[in-house]
């Protein structure tokens, strides 16, 4: 972005990655080689969102009811990530990008839980772009664990009901420690949220394109943030 300098820049950009399937289609492929190109644009992305000064990216890469996709879906879903994270290691230090991930990862399976601890593990110590990782996440079940949380304290004796605030249900999700998203690109046409990050994106722009996510460049990235730099952020002011 040529102009970037003269603009506001979204510190925060959340991505919901959408069109991998329909990418492939179009080019008669299976949907596995449209989650594998999807993949492969995540790290150009991260790239081009640095250098035109955004600091922190959230990707939503599998969420709580992409469960219900077929089974060799999943399992190629989840081999893809296997693999990412691995190629993450060694890139993450180029990149000097800290990477973490959020959602409920119970359900998968341990030895992969454990390379995604080893990445986050490794890349804490990086200063450049903050990455989040939303996997086996769903807005709603992340602010019912949440709440489990603080019921919880409330329980233990530790707080009273009167105690709960705005600021200790957001210190409780798993996003606690990173500032809310200015700005949620959706890729492939769709317009919706997806039980994706309702209590973060309350006062976020929300940007859609027709682009499928696999082609989602450069051109795609710069656009996106000029209709965030032009929007008139008025917080406290709604309906006037």
């Amino acid at each position: 972005m040529s102009d970037n300098k003269d603009k506001k820049v979204p510190v925060h950009v959340a991505f919901i990655l959408d069109g991998n399937g329909r990418w492939a289609k179009k080019r008669l492929l299976p949907r596995t080689a449209g989650h594998a190109a999807g993949s492969k644009n995540v790290e150009k992305v991260c790239e081009m969102a640095w250098d035109m000064g955004v600091k922190y990216v959230t990707m939503y890469a599998f969420s709580t009811e992409n469960w219900k996709r077929p089974e060799d879906e999943v399992g190629a879903l989840m081999k893809l990530l296997h693999t990412y994270v691995l190629d993450c290691m060694k890139k993450c230090k180029k990149n000097n990008m800290r990477v973490r991930f959020i959602g409920d990862l119970s359900m998968i399976a341990p030895e992969l839980v454990a390379e995604i601890r080893e990445l986050e593990e490794m890349s804490k110590i990086y200063t450049g772009l903050n990455l989040q990782i939303a996997l086996n996440y769903g807005s709603r079940d992340e602010i019912r664990r949440g709440i489990t949380k603080i019921a919880e304290r409330v329980k233990a004796g530790e707080i009273e009901p009167s105690d709960i605030d705005e600021d200790m249900i957001s210190a409780s999700l798993d996003t606690s420690d990173i500032p809310d998203p200015d700005l949620m690109i959706r890729t492939s046409g769709e317009q919706r949220l997806s039980n994706y990050l309702l209590w973060q994106l309350a006062y976020a722009e929300f940007y859609f394109t027709d682009t499928y996510w696999p082609d989602f460049g450069k051109k795609e990235l710069e656009d996106a943030l000029s209709f965030y730099a032009d929007r008139d952020r008025r917080f406290g002011n709604v309906g006037k």
